[in-house]
């Protein structure tokens, strides 16, 4: 069913890693550290597969032989701004205040890398929120501390559970990681 070459997770998150151990992926984790900044001119769809590309040429040095990296980076746009993974408190209350009873996309970029081929493609879900008072926004801050996660939510959190009315795409890719997509792209590799 899969292929048989190492698969390495060049990604901290605790999610993207969680969502390939549920699919029956084997696979390593060995995270890079990249600027995350983009042109400030790159259209927002572009934004969140030109990071994983980026993230996977800064791990290329990872393969030995037939080792296949595998790295992701997601967006959160609501009216053509992206929502990056807030810098503290107010950050977040602010994102999420916007994000309330709107609907917003998701787009996680995905680079696979080789030897001798590299897929960069990307998931995207359109996300409806309800709406939410201050104090629930207040309530899932304070208890979840979204501020590793792009748009100040984790689906998999309370927020998802209790305030996401509708999801047109995948759960996975609101989650982090477009695990179908990745699954059918892995088979391109021998």
């Amino acid at each position: 069913m899969f292929n048989n070459r190492p698969l390495i997770l060049a990604s901290q998150s605790p999610r993207r890693s969680q969502l390939l151990r549920e699919a029956g992926f084997e696979f390593s984790v060995q995270s890079v550290d990249i600027d995350e900044s983009f042109p400030a001119t790159m259209p927002v769809e572009e934004v969140a597969p030109w990071l994983a590309q980026r993230k996977a040429q800064a791990a290329k040095h990872l393969i030995r032989d037939k080792e296949i990296i595998l790295s992701a980076d997601s967006v959160v746009i609501h009216n053509g701004i992206i929502y990056n993974k807030p810098a503290d408190y107010e950050e977040a209350f602010q994102m999420i205040r916007t994000l309330s009873g709107q609907q917003h996309t998701v787009i996680t970029g995905v680079c696979l890398l080789a030897r001798e081929q590299e897929k960069v493609i990307s998931g995207v879900s359109q996300v409806w929120f309800a709406d939410l008072s201050d104090a629930e926004i207040d309530y899932y801050i304070k208890r979840c501390k979204p501020f590793d996660k792009a748009g100040a939510y984790g689906v998999q959190e309370w927020i998802g559970l209790c305030k996401i009315r509708k999801i047109e795409g995948t759960y996975a890719n609101v989650m982090g990681l477009p695990v179908d997509l990745v699954y059918h792209a892995l088979e391109a590799f021998e």
